[in-house]
């Protein structure tokens, strides 16, 4: 009987490491040791308590990074985290560290750990690169996934240039993005300032990473979770279907002409390289090749744009535009997302309360956070790409800059007619009631690029 006893117990041993095997998952930390890790950036203290991971922060402003040795591409990985209140953290993956760039900091994808109000915990942040690629602003239900003071389970899928996260199995993010394709993983303990935060833990357990037979192993997507596209000069998959097309083909003047004739500027606007720019007169005239506009009119959209902008940059893109206001003199009329450089152009300061900063509805209502309460309008930068996002469904309208809505309002409303008899636009009949209009690009006097124009109708 004993000799049985051990035989099934034998073959069901041998059976399980078999299911194990053919599941191919394994630990990327074995809870015992780092010898597959290394240490990098910051000195944080890292320890291994009960087969768990431990960093402890310590005062300083660097972060400090526990990184696997290998490099991974396509993956699942799973891991349990413990955080204490008011520490920040993260788990990097094909990220990057190499002693010729910046003296090896570590950058690429980092999926958030935060204890924060803000609530972005399971969104995915571009280390000392881009900054944020999918704050939670458009995932309620994925801002109230992560639990404080709990154990809480995330997943994280990285396969092709789909990159997804759950925590405690609701979706946070769906994000498409190609600049890297394989990299380290590291588990962040964020620098602090803040003394009463010294000493305090993050801790990680049941690190387990499967890179075989990955599309198998795909958890479905939520579909009321948005996918944030990173892809350049092109759509993918899930935006075809939703019907999004590519408002200017990257090459060709084709579907655009000036706003005060009925062809395209033969100078003062660069195509090159999927980029379309406004050059910069030398002799320092307020414009160039003047404002280009759809040759087409839209009603219920949403429209996406890629803007870059130079030190002292101003311009903007207007919507619900009517080429036959001042088509004579002056300026296209039409609603407008501002774009600006808010430190270093004087407009920043002009008309009322900061209503003509960077993504406001320009001298009308001021850009702001609208969704997590921070100041902060989450932009990215002079000389960086930043993505402008104008949703328009009837009267409902919103301004979006990097995915955080910044504005907000009713253009059929009282309180719209209110704020437009006490702007610059108040001398004209009707402003911002068209029922379908064109699309503007503003030519300022200022160097500013776009590129990935795109839109869907409703």
């Amino acid at each position: 009987m004993r000799h049985l006893i051990f035989i099934l117990g034998f073959l069901a041993f041998c059976f399980s490491n078999d299911l194990v095997a053919q599941d191919g998952w394994e630990q990327l930390f074995n809870g015992k040791d780092f010898s597959n890790f290394e240490q990098l950036n910051g000195e944080a203290i890292y320890k291994i308590e009960n087969e768990e991971m431990v960093g402890i922060s310590i005062k300083e402003r660097r972060n400090s990074f526990m990184a696997t040795k290998k490099k991974y591409g396509d993956f699942i990985l799973e891991f349990e985290v413990l955080i204490e209140n008011g520490l920040n953290s993260g788990v990097q993956f094909r990220s990057i560290s190499n002693a010729e760039d910046r003296d090896g900091r570590v950058h690429g994808y980092q999926c958030e750990i935060e204890t924060s109000s803000r609530k972005w915990a399971g969104g995915i942040y571009d280390e000392a690169r881009r900054g944020w690629l999918y704050p939670l602003s458009s995932n309620p239900k994925g801002r109230q996934a992560f639990v404080p003071g709990e154990w809480n389970k995330y997943r994280i899928e990285a396969i092709g240039p789909n990159l997804r996260t759950w925590v405690n199995g609701v979706m946070c993010s769906n994000l498409v993005d190609d600049l890297t394709s394989e990299g380290i993983i590291a588990f962040q303990v964020h620098g602090i300032g803040k003394p009463e935060l010294e000493g305090k833990s993050v801790k990680w357990k049941n690190i387990n990473i499967k890179t075989s037979d990955l599309e198998m192993s795909r958890l479905p997507v939520d579909p009321d979770v948005p996918e944030f596209s990173y892809l350049d000069n092109q759509l993918s998959k899930s935006e075809i279907r939703k019907g999004w097309r590519f408002l200017w083909d990257g090459e060709t003047t084709e579907g655009w002409r000036g706003a005060k004739s009925e062809s395209f500027p033969s100078e003062g606007w660069v195509m090159q390289d999927g980029v379309l720019s406004v050059a910069v007169a030398e002799s320092g005239a307020a414009t160039y090749g003047g404002d280009i506009i759809t040759e087409e009119t839209y009603s219920n959209f949403e429209l996406s744009i890629d803007f870059k902008i130079t030190e002292g940059s101003n311009s903007g893109i207007k919507y619900f535009v009517d080429p036959d206001l001042l088509k004579s003199s002056g300026a296209a009329i039409g609603l407008e997302f501002q774009i600006l450089d808010d430190k270093n152009h004087p407009d920043a300061a002009q008309g009322k309360n900061g209503n003509r900063t960077v993504g406001s509805l320009y001298d009308l209502i001021r850009a702001e956070n609208k969704t997590t309460g921070y100041i902060g309008k989450n932009f990215k930068g002079i000389g960086k790409w930043n993505t402008a996002k104008i949703k328009v469904n009837g009267g409902h309208v919103e301004h979006w800059l990097n995915n955080v809505k910044i504005v907000e309002y009713d253009r059929f409303s009282q309180v719209f007619k209110a704020l437009v008899e006490k702007s610059k636009y108040e001398k004209y009949d009707n402003f911002g009631q068209l029922t379908s209009g064109h699309i503007l690009l503003q030519d300022h006097g200022g160097a500013v690029s776009f590129r990935d124009i795109k839109i869907r109708e409703f």
